[in-house]
């Protein structure tokens, strides 16, 4: 009798599975297209949505490298800038011993020119001048030059047959560059245009 209870419940040709036959045909029952159109829209928009939060995270990134490297550019600058600062103060502090042994041999007796100890200042002067120059230190031209306010100051205005209005005469002290700072001026005499005489008020009569 329980056998046939059985046979009645489930029917000849009904998929014993332990689910309704309703539930079968949910299970068994393909996607709609409109319901497969709506989830491939969310994927886009989840990929387009991704893909923008990548682009701003690169822009980001590029913006952060871009402002680091023009960081540290200008912390290279300011520190050369210092060096060369210091390389400059130093060098003038240095200039007026080279310009006492320039003295100091410019005044030397010719018949003293040949003693050893001479020979001395003179070595001495020659490799503090090799050292300045290898730091970057010249000395400002002069000879044949006219004057120029950047890199001359002039001492005297003078009637100098011979030279052109603004020509330089003579060097009262030399000037030194630091590669293209200007650290002393040179010290110059500068022609000045000849100027006829003026008259007396009798001659003029």
């Amino acid at each position: 009798m329980a056998a046939e209870r059985q046979e009645s419940v489930f029917p000849e040709g009904t998929p014993q599975t332990g689910m309704t036959a309703g539930e079968t045909a949910a299970v068994t029952e393909e996607p709609r297209p409109e319901t497969l159109e709506a989830e491939l829209e969310r994927l886009r928009q989840e990929l387009e949505a991704a893909r923008a939060q990548a682009s701003e995270y690169l822009d980001g990134w590029q913006r952060t490298q871009a402002e680091f490297a023009n960081y540290r550019k200008r912390q290279e600058a300011e520190f050369l800038e210092r060096v060369r600062l210091n390389n400059a103060v130093l060098m003038a502090r240095i200039l007026p011993v080279l310009d006492d042994l320039e003295r100091a041999i410019q005044t030397l007796p010719p018949g003293l020119q040949s003693l050893t100890w001479v020979e001395g200042v003179f070595l001495i002067k020659r490799k503090l001048e090799l050292i300045l120059e290898a730091e970057g230190l010249k000395p400002i031209e002069t000879t044949g030059k006219f004057f120029d306010p950047l890199y001359h100051e002039a001492v005297t205005y003078e009637d100098a047959p011979g030279y052109q209005e603004g020509q330089i005469i003579g060097e009262v002290q030399r000037g030194y560059m630091l590669g293209d700072r200007v650290i002393r001026p040179a010290l110059v005499r500068v022609a000045r245009a000849n100027r006829p005489p003026e008259s007396s008020p009798q001659e003029s009569a």
